[in-house]
C-alpha cells in the first residue's frame, strides 16, 4: 500500500530523529516531493538533522493566539481569531529543498486550548493535501497522534536502540497506539544502533515477546557520532555510510522510496 502519512515515534536516546530526517532526504531525492516534515517531539530538533534554523513553532502561535483576545492588540483590526491563527500557522511553515517543515512545540501558558487545537487539525488536513508524504517525528507518548492534531496515520514506525529496556518501550508505544484505537495499518520495529547490524538472540526472544513487527536493523554508525560532535546535518552523511545504507535498504522494502 502507500503510505502517504508517516509517523516515527520512540524514547530518546534511540536515534529516532536521525532515521527520520534521513527518511525524508530519501523521499526527496527518490522524487517523492513535495514531503512536509512535522517535528511533533517537544524536544524539538529534527531542523538539526536536515540542516535547517526554527523561527517560531505552533505551540509558540497557538499560546500567542490563544491570549489574543485577552491582551487586545495582537490580532490585526478586521481580522477573525480563526483568520488570524490560520495566516500565523501559514507563516509557522519553514522551506526547506523538496519539503516543508513544521515544528509543533509546546504551549507553555495556562487557559484552555481546545478551540486553537480543532483549528490546528483543520488546517493541518487541508495542508497536508498540498503534499505527497506527510513525515511526523513523535515522542514516544504519540501526543499529537492520539489528540488527532495530525490526522490518521498510514504507517508507524517503533525505533529501539539495541537493548532489552528499549525493546520494551517500544512495545509499550505499540500497546498504547491500540489503546487508543489509532487503527494504524501498518506499524513495525526499527533496532537502530545494533553492533555490526546483527542481534543477539536475547534482543530477537524479546521483540517476539513483545509481538513486534521487524522491519529491519540499522548498525551502530561512527560516521553519526563524528557528524553529531561537530554539528554537521546528518542528511549530509555520505551515501555509503553504514546506517544510511541500512535505513534505504528499510524503505526500499516497505516500497516508501
Amino acid at each position: 500500500m502507500s503510505y502517504k502519512k508517516i509517523a516515527v515515534a520512540g524514547k530518546g536516546g534511540t536515534g529516532k530523529t536521525s532515521l527520520t530526517g534521513l527518511l525524508i532526504n530519501f523521499l526527496v531525492e527518490a522524487g517523492k516531493q513535495p514531503v512536509l516534515a512535522v517535528d511533533a517531539d517537544p524536544n524539538s530538533n529534527l531542523n538539526e538533522v536536515l540542516g535547517m534554523e526554527v523561527d517560531e513553532t505552533i505551540g509558540e502561535v497557538r499560546e500567542e493566539v490563544n491570549w489574543a483576545e485577552r491582551a487586545g492588540n495582537i490580532i490585526p483590526g478586521g481580522m477573525s481569531k480563526t483568520d488570524y491563527f490560520k495566516l500565523r500557522l501559514n507563516q509557522a511553515v519553514l522551506e526547506g529543498n523538496g519539503y516543508d517543515m513544521l515544528v509543533m512545540g509546546r504551549s507553555q501558558g495556562e487557559g484552555c486550548y481546545c478551540y486553537v487545537n480543532g483549528i490546528l487539525k483543520n488546517q493541518l488536513d487541508i495542508l497536508s493535501g498540498n503534499y505527497s508524504h506527510v513525515v511526523i517525528d513523535n515522542e514516544a507518548g504519540l501526543e499529537h497522534i492520539s489528540r488527532g492534531s495530525v490526522g490518521k496515520i498510514d504507517l508507524l514506525i517503533l525505533v529501539s536502540d539495541y537493548s532489552y529496556r528499549s525493546i520494551q518501550a517500544a512495545g509499550r508505544v505499540k500497546v498504547l497506539a491500540e489503546e487508543l484505537k489509532l487503527n494504524i495499518p501498518k506499524m513495525g520495529l526499527i533496532v537502530n544502533k545494533a553492533p555490526e547490524g546483527k542481534l543477539a538472540d536475547s534482543i530477537i526472544e524479546e521483540i517476539e515477546r513483545q509481538e513486534l513487527d521487524l522491519l529491519g536493523v540499522v548498525p551502530l554508525d561512527a560516521n553519526i557520532f563524528d557528524y553529531d560532535s561537530k554539528g554537521m546535518p546528518l542528511v549530509k552523511l555520505p551515501d555509503d555510510s553504514p546506517a544510511k545504507t541500512a535505513l534505504k535498504d528499510i524503505m526500499k522494502k516497505l516500497e516508501i522510496i
